[in-house]
């Protein structure tokens, strides 16, 4: 009698998520993985307990992140693939000393967030969002002329000075924007850059009195937490204007308000906040301020390439590759 083989049932790697995915990307996960989401439990706690074995991988988020803590509740993780490029809420010490792989997408969102740096920069130079709101309240129809409105004067781009604070991938593309604008840009960061022609500034105070604008774009962590500080901001300015697209950590809040509110720098254009999603009500009140809910990246093309390079990582893990993007 012909006896046929025994069906190998192979088991899919198990991958827990520590946020909800963006649909494409799941389906794309739960079709090559088993695919569990730690804010769905009841008890996140107690099911890490009992199952946190069971995980070879670990899907996050620079905003969410992983620390120590959730590392070592999984004692086979393997891999860890984040979706944003911010590594400060990755604990990447724990995972080195395990050996567990750690993949971020970086690059396919260095054009989104240098144009929103632009843009916030163009806003808050020229009053656009303030402008926005002065005409939905009805305030232009009674404030001079049509062509002459008593709305204020705002400051020229074209030609100003560029600051960067740091110069990495994003920094970079930032720089080459401004070739666009005329812009001078000088940067500053720990160590100059080689092969670029923009000049380095050794002391941040000294940029920031150099700079019409100082764009932060920092990394975030210990290192960098309130890298811009009062005597930064004092250097800035009454002419001066803050734009940060990097992490809320790298400014203090609390000396940004006062410089704000006392007028002793122009105005700021900001799309992260030291304690997202709350932004301090004296922000909210001043116009001289712009103020978005962390959407550097927020664009259908980036978020796709972000999504796709976050499964992209894992796939070539499983399979034994190197990981595309490895932190």
């Amino acid at each position: 009698m012909d006896h046929k083989p025994t069906p190998v049932l192979m088991l899919l790697p198990m991958l827990l998520q520590t946020l909800r995915l963006p649909p494409a990307l799941q389906a794309r996960l739960a079709a090559s993985y088993t695919v569990l989401c730690l804010p769905d439990q009841p008890d996140p706690q107690a099911f890490l307990a009992a199952r946190g074995a069971e995980f070879h991988g670990l899907v996050t988020s620079a905003a969410v992140g992983a620390n120590a803590a959730l590392i070592n509740a999984l004692p086979h993780l393997r891999v860890i693939s984040s979706f944003g490029v911010g590594l400060d809420k990755l604990d990447l010490a724990a995972a080195r000393a395990r050996g567990i792989a750690v993949g971020y997408t970086p690059d396919v969102l260095n054009d989104c967030v240098a144009d929103l740096a632009f843009g916030l920069l163009l806003a808050a130079a020229r009053g656009i969002s303030a402008g926005d709101r002065f005409v939905r309240r009805g305030a232009w129809a009674g404030a001079g002329t049509p062509a002459m409105p008593n709305f204020g004067l705002g400051r020229k781009v074209s030609g100003a000075r560029l600051g960067i604070l740091g110069l990495g991938r994003i920094g970079r593309t930032i720089a080459r924007r401004a070739s666009g604008f005329e812009m001078d840009v000088r940067y500053h960061s720990r160590r100059p850059v080689p092969d670029v022609a923009w000049v380095h500034e050794p002391s941040l105070t000294q940029l920031a009195a150099w700079a019409d604008y100082l764009v932060v774009i920092a990394a975030g962590g210990a290192a960098t937490r309130h890298l811009v500080n009062a005597e930064v901001l004092e250097a800035l300015g009454p002419q001066g204007f803050l734009i940060n697209v990097a992490r809320g950590s790298v400014i203090d809040e609390a000396a940004l308000v006062r410089a704000l509110v006392d007028k002793r720098i122009a105005g700021a254009g900001l799309d992260v906040f030291e304690n997202e999603p709350q932004v301090p009500a004296e922000l909210m009140a001043l116009d001289n301020v712009v103020l978005l809910p962390h959407i550097a990246s927020a664009t259908v093309e980036t978020r796709q390439a972000m999504a796709d390079r976050v499964a992209d990582n894992l796939d070539a893990f499983f399979r034994g590759s190197a990981l595309l993007s490895a932190a």
